[in-house]
């Protein structure tokens, strides 16, 4: 089990509950777009405490880069991630992740199941193939939507938001449903990437199934 020590360059918040959190990047440590690492804080009482989160910068880059939704009412590790400062010190793990770009299609992503998609927009952007790729992104409101600047540049009028708590002029309300699925697609012949909270992988994959998308033609990570 490979394990890396590395300090902390930055540490912020991009929304109200999401830290961006950036890392030296350990000699000859690689990943994929999309992939993610187990990490826990180098602290006495932490060090064996790990939790999942994705790699948001490209891999060619020499830092790395995470953003990391932060729950404090769980007292768990993304609540002392909020306690962090500069060069204080994470432990990073092994490196996996099921989710990677196999081609052009529509990303569908529940709050901070974003994050491995924000690797591989980026690195599409860095290519010029963005294409028509589209990202229907559902959240409670609009506060939550991280980094919305970021993917409305990049995507235009393919980043359709959905918020469930909120109505926001310009932005759809509710949950996704098959319907809006298939309104938003632009055609259904095409690659679905998922990564969500387990209750709307459920639910989306079901609908994907009345769509008849086959199987082959879904990607997807729980978190």
């Amino acid at each position: 089990m490979e394990q890396h020590i590395v300090k902390i360059s930055s540490i912020h918040k991009v929304t109200h509950d999401v830290l961006q959190i950036v890392t030296e990047k350990p000699r000859h440590y690689t990943f994929s777009p999309g992939q993610a690492t187990e990490i826990s804080i180098n602290k006495d009482g932490w060090k064996d405490k790990r939790n999942p989160f994705t790699f948001t910068c490209l891999p060619n880059k020499d830092y790395l880069e995470f953003n990391i939704k932060t729950y404090p009412s769980h007292k768990g590790l993304t609540n002392q991630l909020l306690q962090l400062k500069k060069d204080d010190e994470l432990i990073l793990h092994d490196v996996f992740g099921a989710i990677a770009y196999k081609g052009e299609g529509v990303f569908i992503a529940g709050g901070a199941g974003v994050t491995p998609f924000i690797a591989i927009f980026r690195y599409l952007q860095s290519k010029n193939e963005i294409g028509n790729n589209k990202l229907i992104f559902a959240n409670k409101t609009k506060a939550d939507i991280i980094l919305e600047a970021e993917f409305k540049e990049m995507l235009g009028d393919n980043f359709i938001n959905i918020l469930s708590d909120e109505k926001v002029d310009g932005y759809a309300n509710g949950q996704i449903t098959e319907e809006f699925i298939k309104a938003n697609s632009g055609g259904l012949n095409k690659i679905f990437y998922l990564c969500g909270p387990p209750p709307m992988m459920d639910a989306v994959e079901k609908y994907l199934a009345n769509l008849q998308i086959k199987e082959s033609s879904i990607v997807k990570e729980a978190f």
